[in-house]
């Protein structure tokens, strides 16, 4: 069999010579941004072997246990990992955390306590914590059990609104959600230094006010995470970048102890707290993924980015745009049409390792407020680290694209997606 060079592997896997070209036009000015990413990837990647080598991991920490879990030296040899590696007096870590919106529900409702007050300074939440606050009925969210909420939007050029933000501020605020990632939303995300200026200012405001950042897609992407600059919890999946797509479940919390301690007494049981929760074998997932997630983030970075380029230039709005700092794996692409968000989700699909052949659809999924469309042909379901894009089918028509557990994966997913909107004619290539 002749060897094929790597053009010829892209046409054969039906990306066309213009797509192709127009990609690689892209790609030859991206080389410095790659290599920045590079050594972020190597300082984190430094800072988890740290934490691992100083924490003692040990092969007896991979075997896990079953029942009741009591003296799991692995689950909590990882849970000092974490908080070493987040700078934090403890954290959760479990496989009994079914997912991100669980692992902030869980922080939120371990940590208020009727008659208190929510308060989001960065505008609506996203989709799924809607319910959870109240802000759409549902059963057992914060506002059934007494709890209130408020939110501050953020102004037009995406800063903060400190002035409405200090008068929301009253005697009834017992906790602050920062989401750092845009969600379904076209807004900045917000970088690890920015979050730290917003704590220090509602801290000098109400000192006792406790500060928790939604830090989903964003670990690994800076060097320091936001409990480095005050966070008093930060929460997370394992199924997006601190599990390096080895976790095929799971959420953390890391923070201090007194928050983190609430979370686990409302995860398992109050007078059980930390002590029961069985890894049941998941061990090695948790450890490795952990391990690998600075590298393989950063391979999700550089398809995001070549993402933005790439429809920046065909002109479509972009989120972050192509130049600026990136402070999250998520890259949004505003096609004004539900035909270019259809489009660009069969492009992922098709891209993928798993279910290439499936065309996704829209659909009412659970905790939104439209129909969406997924596309996620992944080894672990729904993993978005792994190569994946969605979005509601509700003007402004934006698709989120992450993930791509390596370059060359992401690099092809976005080139698969131009070339399906170009077949559908929801994009035209310069000539």
């Amino acid at each position: 069999m002749k060897e094929s060079n790597i053009s010829d592997f892209y046409r054969e896997m039906g990306i066309s010579e213009p797509v192709l070209r127009f990609g690689e036009q892209v790609l030859k000015e991206l080389k410095g941004r790659f290599e920045e990413i590079d050594e972020t990837a190597e300082y984190n990647q430094l800072k988890v072997l740290k934490a691992m080598q100083e924490n003692k991991v040990s092969e007896a920490c991979l075997l896990g246990t079953t029942g009741y879990g009591y003296n799991d030296l692995g689950r909590e040899t990882l849970e000092s990992v974490y908080a070493a590696v987040f700078h934090t007096q403890d954290a959760l870590v479990r496989p009994q955390i079914t997912c991100g919106t669980h692992a902030l529900a869980l922080a939120l409702m371990s940590n208020l306590r009727p008659g208190d007050e929510l308060l989001s300074p960065v505008g609506k939440p996203y989709d799924t914590l809607e319910e959870v606050i109240g802000i759409r009925e549902s059963r057992g969210s914060l506002k059934e059990y007494g709890i209130s909420y408020r939110q501050v939007d953020l102004l037009p050029d995406g800063g903060f609104d400190y002035e409405n933000i200090e008068k929301a501020l009253n005697e009834r605020t017992r906790l602050v959600t920062i989401q750092r990632s845009k969600g379904y939303q076209t807004r900045p995300t917000l970088s690890v230094k920015r979050i730290g200026e917003l704590i220090a200012f509602i801290k000098s405001r109400k000192p006792d006010c406790i500060c928790m950042v939604d830090n989903c897609y964003g670990e690994f992407v800076e060097r320091m995470e936001p409990t480095d600059v005050g966070a008093d919890m930060c929460v997370g999946s394992l199924i997006k970048n601190p599990g390096g797509g080895l976790a095929p479940i799971g959420g953390y919390i890391a923070g201090t102890r007194e928050c983190v301690e609430n979370a686990a007494c409302r995860l398992t049981s109050p007078g059980l707290g930390k002590e029961v929760g069985a890894s049941l074998g998941i061990l090695p997932q948790f450890y490795q993924g952990l391990f690998l997630a600075p590298t393989v983030t950063a391979s999700a970075l550089k398809g995001a980015i070549f993402a933005a380029n790439i429809y920046e230039r065909l002109g479509f709005g972009v989120v972050p745009d192509g130049k600026e700092s990136r402070h999250d794996i998520i890259q949004a692409v505003t096609f004004g049409k539900p035909e270019g968000l259809v489009a660009f989700c069969e492009g992922i699909q098709a891209a993928a390792p798993v279910d290439s052949f499936v065309r996704p659809e829209p659909w009412d999924m659970p905790g939104y407020d439209s129909q969406v469309i997924m596309a996620a042909g992944a080894f672990v379901s729904g993993s978005s680290i792994e190569l994946s894009a969605d979005g509601p089918l509700k003007p402004p028509y934006a698709v989120y694209f992450q993930g791509g557990l390596t370059w060359p994966h992401a690099k092809f997913g976005i080139l698969k997606s131009l070339q399906r909107c170009v077949e559908a004619k929801a994009v035209q290539l310069p000539r």
